[in-house]
């Protein structure tokens, strides 16, 4: 990845979309906010005004799977948001192992008001991870 792309995180829920922004320059997530909006229509228009005002130049969305690894329900949920966001955007997709995020975080008092933008943190900083891994 070039130097000082900005790249935004989604956690991906029916109810809630955590949504956090980094750059791969400092690979440091930050939590900006949690959409829950009922309709999906609305919820895309508040990714839109983020999208306009941040200009990342690629997406990360949560996959969540189970603790083996094999794919559930939300698995598809989260693949198809990840696709919309693609077709809507025309911006790459990058998908991340999500399993563990919202473990890690449910035992810290002040993250679980805004568990889901802090979850979309921790799917940005396991991508920057993986990135420097490589």
């Amino acid at each position: 990845m070039p130097s000082g792309q900005g790249v935004m995180a989604f956690d991906y829920g029916t109810r809630r979309i955590g949504v956090a922004i980094g750059n791969s320059i400092t690979q440091v997530g930050q939590a900006l906010k949690t959409i829950s909006h009922a309709s999906a229509e609305i919820r895309f228009k508040e990714i839109e005004a983020l999208l306009k005002e941040w200009q990342p130049d690629r997406l990360v969305v949560g996959l969540p799977v189970h603790p083996d690894g094999s794919e559930h329900e939300m698995t598809q949920k989260a693949r198809r948001f990840g696709n919309q966001l693609h077709g809507r955007f025309h911006l790459p997709v990058i998908w991340v192992d999500e399993r563990y995020t919202s473990a890690v975080l449910e035992g810290d008092a002040k993250m679980r008001d805004n568990l889901d933008s802090h979850s979309a943190v921790l799917i940005l900083e396991q991508f920057f991870a993986e990135l420097t891994a490589k």
